[in-house]
């Protein structure tokens, strides 16, 4: 979401590290580019002005001034600003009698369907609860079907609402029905409109009256900028909220709505939807946002994914094997499997601090085509010659190329890169067992 910005902040962070020594006109150039950045990525310009002065203030201090790298001091003073506007880290409120009820309040079309969804997941496994989903939106039939749909898939009950239905009996029988069944959180899914009206909140103040909601978070989708703010300030005016979730933060938005909305609004962003699949939902870290924004990578999240979507068991049982009996095509399968659960590439490559600018030059669509053409390849390989390709003739090969519906070249430039990766890990094979061990252990738990 944050590229352009990204770029941008990236050029005047460049020439500000070229500097010597800083002085107050070039402070002041290096931020009248940072406010031209920010603006075009439709932040907030009440944010922008109070950002950009407190950063000027500190910038001209003395430590930063006589600093041996004023440079770096600058952009480390922009972060922690960042970072303040973006609001300190906060977690979810679940310190509540059960059943606690979380109501969901947006616009249709933000998402709240699918964060219902996303969000029973991430409390069923992180928090270690028992979700119940309620359908409230009782106007759009798919609706209902969706969170059904949801429901089933991730092993999680959804009450039985109807077309039609009165929404607030609806959410009444349903905290209800959670209480006496032993939910202990309740995520309503309630209805949206196109815009906020006057029909849409006092539904939502019924609901809110009956239910007595414990938390009402606002789902926003961050792909509308600065409207974003203007719907949180509306909905906000009706039923106080307390937390946003920003959806669609993966998008190609400017971005300018995730960095406006904590300040305009003083309440947290509590979760951010990075992606489509229903796993996509990550607690919001305000200063891991701020190195994104500003091109620091965030590893910490990358090795989060790392725990959560590969097999650490299988991993080290691999590493083990490949050490013992050498590289096969097999673990080479094994490989591109575990880079395939974390995610697109693009997003991945993202995390990682200091590769930045090297995205640039990245076709990634490209790049994941070939990783689904190496995995046709090799699936269409017998067992057996992933762990002996010594086999692999050429009529073999011509067979696996048609089998994966690519060509004999794909499968020689396969075979050849496989050929690589084995020296390397060869190579890496003389640290010994224990010193392989430790380098995996970056990735621990």
């Amino acid at each position: 979401m944050f590229a352009d910005l990204t770029q941008k902040l990236g050029k005047v962070f460049d020439r500000m590290r070229g500097y010597g020594r800083l002085s107050e006109k070039n402070i002041d150039e290096a931020l009248r580019d940072v406010r031209l950045s920010l603006l075009e990525a439709d932040v907030n310009f009440k944010v922008v002005k109070e950002f950009t002065e407190a950063v000027k203030g500190r910038a001209l201090g003395a430590d930063v001034m006589e600093s041996l790298t004023p440079g770096q001091q600058f952009i480390k003073i922009v972060h922690q600003e960042l970072v303040k506007v973006l609001g300190e880290p906060a977690r979810l409120n679940l310190s509540f009698k059960p059943p606690v009820v979380i109501l969901l309040a947006g616009l249709q079309g933000s998402g709240k369907t699918t964060t219902a969804g996303k969000l029973a997941l991430h409390l069923k496994k992180k928090e270690k609860r028992e979700p119940y989903l309620v359908p409230a939106d009782v106007y759009r039939p798919a609706a209902i079907d969706q969170l059904k749909t949801l429901g089933e898939r991730l092993g999680i009950p959804v009450h039985p609402t109807r077309e039609n239905d009165d929404p607030v009996k609806v959410a009444k029988e349903a905290k209800k029905y959670a209480q006496d069944h032993g939910y202990d959180v309740v995520i309503i899914d309630t209805a949206g409109r196109l815009h906020i009206d006057e029909t849409l909140m006092k539904e939502l103040q019924k609901i809110r009256d009956k239910v007595e909601p414990q938390q009402i978070l606002l789902v926003v989708d961050a792909m509308t900028g600065q409207e974003a703010v203007k719907v949180a300030q509306g909905f906000h005016q009706t039923i106080p909220l307390d937390g946003v979730i920003f959806t669609k933060l993966d998008g190609d938005a400017r971005g300018g709505a995730a960095l406006s909305l904590r300040h305009v609004l003083g309440k947290p962003i509590l979760f951010a939807g990075v992606g489509e699949k229903l796993e996509d939902l990550e607690p919001f870290h305000p200063d891991r946002m701020a190195s994104r924004v500003l091109g620091m990578g965030d590893i910490l999240t990358l090795i989060e994914q790392a725990q959560d979507k590969i097999d650490l068991k299988k991993a080290q049982e691999s590493t083990e094997r490949m050490l013992k009996k050498g590289f096969s095509l097999v673990d080479f399968q094994e490989q591109l499997g575990q880079m395939k659960r974390l995610g697109s590439l693009e997003k991945v490559v993202g995390l990682i601090p200091g590769i930045g600018k090297m995205k640039e030059g990245i076709d990634f669509n490209q790049a994941e085509k070939d990783l689904k053409k190496k995995g046709a390849i090799l699936s269409s390989m017998t067992a057996q010659e992933r762990l002996n390709p010594k086999i692999l003739n050429g009529s073999r090969r011509l067979r696996i190329a048609k089998g994966s519906g690519t060509q004999v070249s794909d499968v020689n430039r396969l075979l050849k890169e496989f050929e690589e990766m084995k020296k390397m890990v060869d190579r890496l094979g003389k640290f010994g067992l224990k010193g392989m061990k430790q380098l995996g252990s970056l990735f621990g738990r």
